[in-house]
């Protein structure tokens, strides 16, 4: 494991050994990267976006490349709330790294109920994904709307014990408006952005490639978008931002960092690149020593 102190970062007062982190839903829960390489060598890891009870998924196609990137309609398959407290937490809290739980639901009694179940373990972070749809709304996520944001965030922030960062949906009506509902109903931190809603056809069947018909887009296809979104958000609320969208080299990192980013997370580069996680620390340094930059820290926001 590569170490240093010129890349350690905080984020609601959690300290972090570098600002790198893998995100939810590219990483499993660890294991199988780990088995490529030790992943200690990430600042942080976000577990698969849990449930509180567990899913089986969406059924067909799940997963195809698109220029510079992915579609993904996978429909959050995971073990449940309670099977990844006895089953996947004790082993990633052995991983020397920050682990964040990233927690989704369909109703504001499963988001509260998950988080309690979480407030009793020894995760660092709970990140809410409010990308989910909203059964009692007929649908729509609680992120597109802000104060259906803020109400689902503020019943959360009630129930929660940990620091609570809030994943943000570049789908809202106005991200910044979203953002700053989130930081008044309790947020502590914001990652931004989850994948943008797309879709694909395939011509020769006359039907849609997925099965819900639309699905999310990922990859190096959004990095200008998600920057941008980044961006605004940083300079519109007080709180730590955590940039998401097509990250996959230091200089991608470099650049969410002067946006005013206090951390990155890395999703689709994980598929891209296997070994990322492992290669990236060092080519920040690497970055640094170019750029004559002493601490990560000393460029972030000032662009």
């Amino acid at each position: 494991m590569m170490n240093s102190n010129r890349l350690n970062v905080s984020i609601n007062n959690i300290d972090f050994k570098n600002p790198l982190i893998a995100a939810s839903g590219s990483f499993g829960f660890g294991r199988e990267y780990n088995e490529l390489y030790p992943i200690d060598c990430w600042g942080g890891i976000s577990s698969k976006g849990l449930t509180l009870n567990g899913r089986e998924g969406n059924p067909g196609m799940r997963i195809i490349e698109t220029p510079s990137g992915i579609m993904n309609s996978v429909g959050l398959q995971n073990p449940g709330v309670k099977n990844f407290i006895a089953n996947e937490l004790p082993w990633m809290k052995q991983q020397n790294t920050v682990i964040l739980a990233n927690l989704g639901g369909s109703c504001p009694e499963d988001y509260v109920t998950g988080v309690e179940l979480l407030n009793e373990t020894d995760i660092d972070i709970l990140e809410l994904n409010i990308s989910c749809p909203n059964v009692k709304s007929g649908g729509m996520a609680f992120g597109i709307k802000a104060n259906v944001a803020h109400d689902i965030v503020s019943q959360v922030r009630k129930a929660c014990k940990k620091p609570l960062m809030v994943k943000l949906s570049p789908n809202a009506e106005n991200i910044i408006e979203m953002a700053k509902a989130c930081q008044d109903a309790g947020a502590e931190s914001l990652s931004l952005v989850n994948t943008f809603k797309a879709m694909s056809i395939d011509i020769r069947r006359r039907k849609p490639v997925f099965e819900n018909v639309y699905a999310g887009l990922s990859g190096k296809a959004i990095k200008p978008i998600a920057l941008r979104m980044v961006h605004e958000v940083c300079h519109n609320v007080t709180i730590p931002v955590v940039g998401i969208g097509g990250i996959t080299t230091a200089e991608d990192v470099i650049e969410f960092m002067m946006a005013g980013c206090a951390a990155v997370q890395i999703a689709t580069g994980n598929f891209s690149d296997p070994m990322i996680g492992q290669q990236l620390p060092q080519q920040l340094i690497q970055l640094l020593d170019e750029l004559k930059i002493n601490h990560i820290n000393d460029i972030k926001g000032i662009i």
